[in-house]
């Protein structure tokens, strides 16, 4: 699985305004810039994330994924800061 394959999937599922997949060999980071998702719990965020790659997973495609989800704000100051 790519990571412009990842980006499509949660693209089309997640109301976000910019997605942003690394990895490679079934582990990914994902950086998700969403105001709606940035207001619910992590635990909401995970779910939120992972029912679009569902398949993906029992599949073996991915096997691991960690989720980072900023607000549009605050997304602008993590990349003023850390050079993303």
């Amino acid at each position: 699985m790519t990571n412009e394959q990842i980006e499509q999937l949660l693209m089309q599922q997640l109301n976000a305004n910019e997605i942003h997949i690394q990895g490679q060999d079934a582990h990914y980071t994902a950086i998700i810039v969403s105001n709606e998702l940035a207001k619910l719990t992590r635990i909401k965020q995970q779910q939120a994330v992972y029912a679009p790659l569902m398949d993906k997973f029992s599949d073996g495609s991915i096997h691991a994924l960690s989720i980072r989800v900023f607000s549009a704000e605050k997304w602008q100051r993590e990349r003023a800061l850390n050079g993303f």
